[in-house]
């Protein structure tokens, strides 16, 4: 155990990576990052500003001069290498994640096994970013369209997965030539860096890979100027729609390209004809993974009233039993706290607002005493759609369970949202899974399974719920823009 802490701590880092170098803020200001299981700091990290990521955006743009010259072949390596030292040392980032972020030690060890599979799969796309040679009609001419590196990348990652939000983005960008400037959420710094000391050691040159930490107050100047800097040619941002919306708005005046994973309200249907043990087995993974902290958790959970009080009833048991709540780094704990103060408050809110309006709590319900951002696993039934909680993002360990009559009508409810990310619904008829996936206005859709998303596949929302696509060989079109090139040809007689 001694051994794994001493590897932790050489990966904690206590400054910002720019141009290889660790550094402070210019202002030499720190702010503290404290672990929400018991609200003890963890350490300090610079607390940068707009003029430091004014600097690291020209070093990243000086990088991109070279960076994008690479052979595809050398990014490849460098990429697998990176990939590889995550792996080896999984224990040490997974312990960093439990650390800052509360996700249980298991948890946090399948997040970082994620993260490093974008560097694989991105070590292979590499060698993809294929072109095409075009017909034309005119005997004299001959086209090409190529793919080229977009430039710049800036990207603002969340906390909830501060290790796999990074990689994710990053590997494709890398990959495709770019160069990354990137501010991770001012709660979970200490992941990013450590990513980063493992880049360094992987060998990716100076200036490829730069990462600033920063304050909550600091964080909107510094996207700010990732948004109006004419150095940056592409945002990338996870988190809420609310945010994303004041990005792409000040992206408008340089017209940078965008990746917006938004927020999300996914409906969770359970149809009469579903498994009941297998949908309450999905559920159990999609509503409480990350102690309901993503934005593809199920939100709202629409059971058909002819297995309602069965379903419930059974979950509630199952939440009784499977779910135990503590410090992420303590044996047998599979629900972590909450962020922070600010999320627990938000979830009592919604509860509270349940309760007022005609919910009724089954289980939990309650914020816990002592140390530490705590949540009970809450089960609430009897909401209805016009129900905050049922309208908002919860992002929190409280499932909600709503009624309804007919497929058309769950349909109906499902899609009467602004959000439009991820979705599942359990059904044993065939035909039934066909009418409503096709029906469902989500970007991601889950039939009989709520483990939707990989490496290997496409991440992305409709609606207000965010544009572009991350993962899979979609990924890395993102960073990078087509050229046609046309030759004129001289036909000798």
């Amino acid at each position: 155990m001694a051994s794994t802490g001493a590897a932790v701590n050489a990966l904690q880092k206590d400054k910002a990576y720019v141009d290889g170098k660790w550094v402070a803020a210019k202002s030499g200001k720190t702010f503290e990052v404290t672990n929400p299981a018991n609200g003890k700091i963890l350490g300090m990290v610079p607390d940068m500003d707009r003029s430091d990521a004014q600097a690291a955006i020209d070093v990243a743009h000086r990088a991109f001069q070279s960076w994008k010259t690479t052979m595809p072949k050398d990014r490849s390596v460098i990429l697998r290498k990176w990939y590889e030292l995550c792996v080896k040392h999984k224990k040490e980032l997974a312990t960093l994640i439990t650390l800052e972020m509360g996700k249980s030690l298991a948890e946090a060890e399948g997040e970082i096994l994620y993260s490093a599979s974008f560097l694989e799969w991105y070590s292979e796309e590499t060698r993809r970013t294929y072109g095409d040679v075009v017909p034309l009609s005119s005997p004299n001419k001959r086209s090409m369209v190529i793919r080229q590196p977009i430039g710049v990348a800036g990207m603002i990652t969340p906390w909830n997965f501060p290790s796999a939000m990074l990689t994710r983005k990053v590997a494709a960008a890398l990959a495709a030539g770019c160069t990354v400037v990137a501010r991770p959420a001012e709660d979970t710094p200490f992941s990013a860096l450590a990513l980063c000391e493992l880049a360094d050691q992987a060998g990716l040159p100076a200036g490829v890979f730069n990462v600033l930490t920063s304050s909550r107050e600091n964080a909107s100047p510094i996207g700010k100027e990732f948004c109006e800097s004419p150095l940056i040619a592409k945002i990338s941002f996870t988190g809420s729609s609310a945010v994303g919306k004041i990005l792409l708005s000040q992206c408008a005046n340089t017209v940078k390209k965008t990746s917006l994973e938004l927020g999300g309200n996914a409906p969770f249907i359970v149809f009469d004809s579903a498994d009941v043990d297998l949908a309450i087995q999905g559920l159990m993974f999609c509503k409480f993974r990350c102690s309901g902290q993503t934005c593809i958790c199920a939100n709202r959970v629409l059971v058909q009233e002819g297995i309602y009080d069965k379903f419930v009833q059974a979950l509630a048991k199952v939440i009784d039993s499977q779910l135990k709540v503590g410090d992420g780094l303590e044996p047998g704990i599979n629900q972590g706290p909450l962020i922070n103060a600010r999320a627990v408050e938000k979830v009592q809110d919604l509860v509270q607002n349940s309760i007022n309006s005609g919910a009724k709590v089954i289980t939990g319900g309650s914020k816990m005493e002592g140390p530490g951002f705590f949540y009970e696993p809450t089960l609430l039934a009897d909401v209805t759609s016009d129900m905050r909680v049922a309208r908002e993002e919860i992002f929190g360990p409280v499932a909600a369970c709503i009624k309804f009559k007919t497929e058309q009508e769950a349909i109906a409810v499902a899609n009467n949202t602004n959000c439009g990310l991820a979705c599942y619904f359990y059904t044993n008829d065939m035909s039934q899974s066909f009418r409503v996936a096709e029906q469902l206005e989500y970007g991601m859709v889950g039939v009989n399974e709520t483990a939707i998303t990989g490496v290997d596949t496409t991440f992305g929302g409709w609606k207000e719920s965010g544009l572009g696509r991350e993962g899979g060989k979609y990924g890395i079109d993102e960073y990078v823009e087509l050229k046609n090139i046309c030759f004129g040809i001289q036909n000798k007689i």
